[in-house]
């Protein structure tokens, strides 16, 4: 189970594998190897377990950080739902939410997109008549393209000589639609701007505009929300609770306040991790699941990064967005406030979604060129057993990392007056979208708390506040070197950086990682 590491639990003498960081890739992984039969230790140097998943609790509310809607997982066999009954083992409930899982707001109307593959494509007809074949073709393209992805990200976890006969024809049919972006494979079907505009109105969910986003990725997000959206039963905190119960099972352990300091590299082989307090902790195996960046520029020895040029490949790759989310408390059931479960896409209606995020990036009083807003106690159909009378809304915008670098190397919840009146700006400017859709909530707010780039930097380590580690350009499918595997003997990565954004990539890297470690067909084996 998940223990403090300030309360010294007892760990055992001897683990089989180690690994960094507790994300959904971290988690996924260890759990994966815990069922093979492995002692694992995560280590995570945050107070709570989860990464992105983790909650917290202000003021008698509770909010979910990053786990805002999962698709796929209503459908008994899809893969997305067996991988978390397998890391759960069957313990992780989810909710649906309804018929219309996004409503795309674009000025003063707005287009909803409704569950089953069929009624998606009959609803944008109504919107759009004319643009029928476009739909169509659209719907048709982004099945094309997953269907290149399962080869793919297998590659990935193949030997290194193994991958060189056969990883170039497993990696070509999906280069064809990854290398081009979302944009150009779209305007090929239309030129009808709204409907683009429409059609990629989930971008935030992988925080590129269709100009700069690989189409295989605006492809993934869309396919994987094509039977709808779903939330976990009790809250995404119940993640980690069930993963972590299959980690113990084989004596294995998650501890918090636990943060590492180096990977011990000998002979250039990784035998284990010096933790700051001086600690030391063996293993045969070590996994970062601390991202690309954090892992080569703050975890391994200088000399290791220096062999091997890892910062080359940094140079190769670019740091996703940062955003802020302002966590809103409010008195009232979801029932008495009315709250939707649908989540709300907010976009101007002037401008195209890259025109929009570019003419705020030059001046941040321009409009917000997405606001996303999300009902979790409305989603979730315990947290009225939990929380009685209150409710919770999430809000998040695109605020560029720049923007609060001012107060870089300040501390959490000490920057400073000009920090809070700068928050609380971005704040009043968000409740006014939300009175805007949900005028019956005005007066009914209770608290409210507003995280900042800087938030994100503090709990989740990364440098930038970056929420989805790396970018998702058509430049970073091509990087071969984002994979579990590294040029270190025992050492590999997990996590959305050698996969794709979001849970479900990160849970998929927990399934790569794992087959590599082990050599085994893990994913053969969770599908039986």
């Amino acid at each position: 189970m998940i223990q403090s590491f300030k309360q010294k639990p007892k760990l055992q003498e001897q683990y089989n594998t180690i690994i960094i960081g507790s994300g959904m890739g971290s988690l996924a992984t260890a759990a994966i190897l815990a069922r093979q039969g492995q002692k694992v230790l995560v280590l995570e140097r945050h107070y709570i377990a989860g990464g992105f998943t983790h909650i917290f609790k202000r003021k008698g509310y509770e909010w979910d950080v990053g786990i805002h809607y999962i698709g796929e997982v209503q459908r008994p066999n899809s893969v997305m739902k067996r991988l978390f009954d397998y890391v759960s083992n069957n313990k992780l409930k989810w909710a649906d939410m309804g018929e219309v899982y996004d409503r795309i707001i674009i000025g003063d109307k707005s287009y909803d997109l409704v569950k089953g593959v069929s009624n998606f494509k009959k609803q944008l007809t109504a919107y759009f008549p004319e643009e029928k074949e476009a739909i169509e073709k659209y719907v048709d393209l982004v099945f094309a393209a997953n269907k290149t992805s399962k080869n793919f990200y297998l590659d990935k976890a193949l030997p290194p000589i193994v991958s060189s006969l056969f990883g170039g024809s497993m990696r070509r049919p999906f280069h064809k639609f990854s290398d081009k972006t979302t944009y150009e494979v779209i305007k090929d079907l239309t030129d009808n701007e709204e409907l683009i505009k429409v059609l990629t109105g989930q971008y935030g969910d992988y925080g590129m505009a269709p100009k700069q986003s690989s189409f295989t990725m605006h492809a993934s997000v869309a396919r994987h929300y094509f039977g709808g959206g779903s939330f976990p039963v009790g809250g995404s905190s119940q993640i980690a609770e069930t993963t972590s119960e299959v980690i113990a099972e084989s004596g294995g352990t998650i501890l918090v306040s636990a943060e590492v300091d180096e990977v011990i590299i000998e002979n250039n082989k990784a035998t284990g991790v010096k933790m700051k307090n001086g600690d030391v902790f063996s293993a045969n195996t070590i996994v970062s699941g601390a991202g690309l960046m954090t892992t080569y520029d703050s975890l391994l020895p200088e000399n290791a990064v220096l062999k091997h040029n890892l910062k080359a490949q940094l140079q190769k790759v670019e740091r996703s967005v940062a955003h802020s989310c302002l966590y809103i408390g409010l008195e009232g059931s979801p029932e008495e406030l009315q709250l939707p479960k649908t989540n709300l896409w907010i976009y101007p209606g002037d401008l195209d979604h890259d025109g929009c995020v570019d003419r705020y990036l030059d001046d941040m009083n321009q409009p917000f060129p997405v606001v996303y807003i999300s009902f979790p106690s409305a989603k979730d159909p315990d947290w009225s057993n939990r929380y009685p009378g209150k409710s919770t809304i999430d809000i998040i915008t695109l605020v560029p990392y720049e923007t609060f670098e001012p107060w870089s190397g300040s501390r959490w919840k000490k920057r400073g007056e000009d920090y809070e009146k700068l928050k609380e700006n971005i704040t009043q400017r968000l409740l006014e979208e939300l009175y805007k859709q949900l005028p019956q909530v005005k007066g009914k707010v209770d608290c409210y708390e507003l995280s900042s780039p800087l938030t994100t930097q503090h709990f989740v380590n990364y440098e930038k506040g970056e929420i989805y580690g790396l970018d998702h350009s058509p430049k970073r499918f091509r990087q071969k070197f984002l994979k579990p595997r590294t040029p270190i003997k025992n050492f590999y990565l997990t996590g959305q950086d050698i996969v794709s954004a979001g849970v479900g990539g990160a849970l998929f890297s927990g399934v790569i990682t794992a087959a590599a470690i082990t050599g085994k067909n893990v994913l053969k084996k969770i599908l039986k």
